[in-house]
């Protein structure tokens, strides 16, 4: 509707309440509780009482991943599959973009992308360095800048006996930043990149960051 909403909008709306109001109803648990839709001054909120979101399930998960990854990296990696199961699709790809909707929406992506991340690393560090090579090259092709990405793959690749490809791989992400946007790789890149030439023995330690 933008800035000029129709006449009937009010109307509309609030047959649009009364019905999201009914089929909540129908949601009710064992105790007889329902999700409940309340009037605010500016808008409406969903109060699910003792319900959890997806969202805030896939954030809970992923922090307990987070705090248990040094120690006891296998659960973390469990944690973080259940994680990313609650994933389908875009957050809010059915509903109108807002300006609110969106910045939630891309605040998430980016919880997302973080948590796939950590579940690479993960693999990397308890398994065959060789299955996570592909996914972190399709990764790293759709989002060029997130540098973590750049470093597992150079790790992988190294662990897997690939040096010269780990070294190309730095080479052609220094290439691209310098000439994209007039930036040197981080100090943290340029770290991993000097490990390598040396091979340095930390490079084969199994031992999460």
């Amino acid at each position: 509707m933008g800035e000029n909403p129709p006449p009937t909008f009010e109307n509309s709306l609030q047959a649009h309440v009364y019905r999201l109001r009914r089929t909540l109803q129908q949601l009710a648990g064992p105790d007889g509780r329902a999700p409940e839709l309340l009037t605010r001054s500016s808008g409406y909120v969903l109060e699910l009482g003792d319900e959890e979101t997806d969202a805030a399930a896939f954030r809970r998960l992923a922090g307990q991943a987070r705090a248990c990854a040094r120690h006891t990296p296998d659960q973390a990696l469990h944690l973080l599959d259940e994680a990313l199961a609650l994933w389908r699709g875009a957050p809010f790809q059915d509903v109108a973009q807002g300006p609110m909707s969106q910045s939630v929406a891309l605040a998430l992506e980016e919880e997302q992308l973080c948590a796939v991340e950590d579940k690479l690393w993960l693999e990397i560090q308890l398994a065959d360095p060789v299955h996570s090579i592909s996914e972190l090259k399709r990764m790293r092709t759709i989002h060029p800048w997130r540098e973590r990405l750049t470093e597992m793959l150079m790790l992988a690749l190294y662990r897997t006996g690939r040096q010269a490809e780990a070294v190309e791989t730095y080479n052609s992400t220094r290439h691209r930043l310098a000439s994209e946007l007039g930036m040197e790789p981080s100090l943290k890149l340029r770290q991993r990149l000097q490990q390598i030439l040396n091979q340095a023995p930390s490079l084969d330690a199994a031992v999460p960051a």
